[in-house]
């Protein structure tokens, strides 16, 4: 209940600034779900999150933290380099004298737009091919890997449609997710909307099927730089996070 009442008074305190997300792994979409959004040509972000165990892959039976690099090169692609941190208990090496985080999983990630939305007819969406931790070099090298590293690996495709309703703006999002983990299955359809009300233009509240679990949200632009998420996965979970983002064009 007391994450419940803070994920609301961030929101409210909020309201008055905020704004594609899904930078809970460095990548723009929804929350965890993807989505066929893009960041605006030569935008480059630098962030990190606090991430409840309940989100991560098993191998993470703790809360962690990661931070990311994420480049939108031209209009149609965009990419991101993620470190999700390791403690060494979880890596048999407290005998060795360490302790907490020591160690870090690394992964990129790659976003294609395909169509753009309304690029033919006003009602056609955007459309977005995708992947997290395609490729692993443990064992030899392997591409979709089932087990060992390579836990975040996913492939995707997405497609968004925003549609106003007199004055306010609902997006639609639908996507499909596959990956061949073992542990950490994601296969499936995976759906979201987010609103951006009239009264807060930057105000972007997220609600979202995963493949695996619900969840509800938010993010903000402050100053138009600083992004920031909040959501409750499950409606009880809390993660959040910070993201600089600097506009080279």
């Amino acid at each position: 209940m007391r994450l419940k009442r803070l994920f609301i008074t961030v929101l409210l305190v909020s309201a008055p600034y905020m704004l594609p997300a899904q930078l809970t792994y460095g990548t723009t979409g929804l929350l965890h779900a993807p989505s066929a959004e893009m960041q605006r040509d030569k935008t480059v972000m630098l962030g990190g999150n606090f991430m409840n165990k309940e989100i991560t892959p098993p191998t993470w039976y703790y809360h962690t933290y990661n931070y990311y690099l994420n480049v939108t090169i031209l209009p149609w692609i965009e990419v991101a380099y993620t470190c999700t941190l390791f403690k060494a208990e979880a890596l048999g090496l407290k005998p060795y004298g360490y302790s907490g985080f020591t160690n870090q999983d690394r992964y990129f990630s790659v976003r294609l737009r395909a169509l753009k939305e309304g690029q033919f007819w006003k009602y056609m969406p955007a459309v977005v091919l995708g992947t997290s931790d395609p490729f692993t070099s443990s064992g030899g090298g392997v591409v979709s890997s089932k087990t060992g590293n390579g836990y975040f690996s996913r492939f995707y495709i997405a497609a968004t449609k925003h549609l106003p309703i007199g004055t306010e703006e609902i997006g639609v999002h639908l996507s499909y997710l596959y990956n061949e983990r073992v542990e950490y299955s994601l296969n499936g359809i995976a759906a979201g909307i987010s609103y951006n009300p009239s009264f807060a233009p930057d105000l972007r509240i997220i609600a979202e099927y995963d493949s695996k679990d619900f969840a509800l949200g938010a993010t903000y632009l402050l100053f138009n730089h600083l992004h920031m998420q909040v959501e409750l996965q499950r409606m009880k979970y809390f993660t959040g996070g910070l993201a600089y983002k600097i506009y080279l064009k």
